[in-house]
């Protein structure tokens, strides 16, 4: 295997165990924690996926032949508050990762060197990517953050619970 299909494969498996995280974190959460706000500067969950939802579509419709910066999107409004169901917030999710992924499923080796713009600003389709990898967790991160926070003592630990890495190291077999 080249180098850029082992990076193609590895990005995706990235993206994906970003998603997993976000995936893990939603469950815990009930819809109004979803829209809570500890402050009027302070984005809640809902406005953070909205705002992944606008960027991902953008960016990846049309990935190697259009500007990723979309005349239709309306990156503003991503943070401006708004109401839908659980459901409908949990759509935005799936439609924005859907639709980044499976660009990237359909990207070949040659892609990777090919330019493209954002805001007209030209870029490798691999610093694209990167770039890409870099926000989106920077993101799962604030939502995973901001979620532990509202769940307090209820939240649910998705990797190795705190005071436990002596036990999970010693369950792989690593006797630490």
């Amino acid at each position: 295997m080249s180098f850029e299909n082992d990076f193609l494969e590895s990005v995706i498996l990235r993206f994906e165990s970003y998603k997993a995280l976000g995936d893990k974190t939603l469950i815990q959460l009930h819809e109004d924690e979803c829209f809570a706000r500890s402050s009027e500067s302070l984005n809640s969950i809902a406005m953070i996926i909205n705002h992944m939802n606008g960027n991902m579509l953008s960016r990846w419709t049309n990935f190697l032949t259009e500007d990723g910066e979309k005349p239709w999107r309306k990156r503003d409004a991503e943070f401006e508050d708004f109401k839908c169901d659980k459901e409908e917030l949990l759509k935005l999710w799936e439609d924005g990762w859907d639709c980044m992924l499976n660009t990237l499923r359909g990207l070949k080796a040659e892609d990777l060197e090919k330019t493209i713009y954002i805001r007209r600003e030209p870029l490798k389709a691999y610093d694209a990517i990167i770039r890409q990898l870099m926000h989106l967790s920077y993101h799962v991160g604030q939502i995973i953050l901001y979620a532990k926070i509202l769940k307090g003592e209820d939240w649910h630990a998705l990797s190795i619970p705190k005071n436990k890495s002596k036990e999970f190291n010693a369950g792989m077999g690593m006797g630490i």
